[in-house]
């Protein structure tokens, strides 16, 4: 693959990767270690997060069209071999939390895929791409399960800073669906939400304790977009700089 084309996005947008169908890939172990290899990447590459989750559900049972997409990631690493994470100088240490959710977006069971990134200040520390344990009824429970999981990753900093003896701010997560943000500070349990299971609403505990704070942010400032479903180029571009993932400049020995 060293001399491959390019390519600007890690996968196909509206992808329709399944398990069933297609001709079998003869090479399971293969396929194995180069997901494996790409899990790997994805440490300090939220930008790869997405797509190295969808090809890693087809590791017992590789397509041909599966290799295929994985050898599209690669040719996207190698378009962007130079690009890292940026760390400047800041002062702010408030954690903020993008949380966004693909509502039933698996074409082979309908479970929903969700995905945050947890900032401090505007550093970019920790971020998930995870698809959901069980089939979401609407788009609200799908945003609301992602939410959780971000309060648990806010949680788990706030304890971290309290370590360090850092002070901070109350936590913000930022989500672009409204039905879930008010299911998050609102107490009053309503009929379309009553079969939610008690332990998400571990959020709406955090809030009403003011531990955390929940608001709205536009769908075109959601960069946990990126870490929901493929997209095109200039959105992936975007979100990529709103996570500062920058092209690192070299410099000669004499620098």
């Amino acid at each position: 693959m060293e001399d491959c084309r390019t390519s600007t996005t890690p996968l196909e947008v509206n992808h329709k990767l399944s398990r069933y169908g297609g001709e079998e890939f003869n090479d399971m172990k293969k396929y194995q270690s180069l997901v494996g290899s790409l899990i790997y990447a994805t440490l300090t590459r939220p930008d790869l997060s997405y797509a190295v989750g969808v090809l890693s559900q087809f590791m017992h049972c590789p397509k041909k069209t599966h290799w295929i997409a994985a050898q599209r990631v690669l040719r996207y690493i190698k378009g962007t071999l130079s690009e890292g994470l940026y760390y400047g100088f800041t002062s702010d240490t408030r954690i903020k939390v993008f949380s966004d959710a693909d509502w039933a977006g698996d074409s082979d069971d309908r479970r929903s895929t969700h995905g945050y990134l947890c900032y401090v200040g505007d550093k970019l520390v920790s971020w998930c791409s995870k698809k959901q344990h069980t089939v979401a009824l609407s788009s609200t429970e799908a945003e609301y399960k992602g939410m959780v999981e971000a309060a648990k990753e806010v949680i788990w900093l706030k304890t971290l800073m309290k370590s360090f003896e850092i002070d901070h701010s109350t936590p913000i997560i930022f989500g672009d669906n409204m039905s879930s943000l008010y299911l998050a500070a609102n107490p009053v349990f309503h009929a379309r939400t009553k079969h939610i299971e008690i332990q998400y609403h571990f959020l709406r505990e955090k809030v009403l304790d003011k531990e955390i704070e929940v608001m709205y942010t536009p769908t075109k400032e959601q960069v946990a977009d990126m870490m929901t479903k493929s997209l095109d180029g200039p959105k992936l571009q975007r979100f990529k700089d709103m996570a500062s993932i920058k092209k690192t400049e070299k410099t000669s020995i004499d620098d």
